[in-house]
């Protein structure tokens, strides 16, 4: 979900919860982490979907 919504804008504020050592390690991943335009495509017709 990170990764998503950094790349949908680079100008988004996240302040993501880290509870743990393992939770922070995925947070940083998550912000190295580049999606294809396929997978963002996929993540976003979800998005779409589930604000109906």
């Amino acid at each position: 979900a990170l990764a998503w919504l950094l790349q949908r804008s680079p100008n988004i504020l996240l302040i993501p919860g880290t509870s743990s050592r393992t939770h922070l390690a995925e947070n940083i991943a998550a912000a190295q982490l580049v999606l294809l335009a396929d997978a963002l495509r996929i993540l976003d017709n979800i998005a779409t979907r589930a604000r109906l």
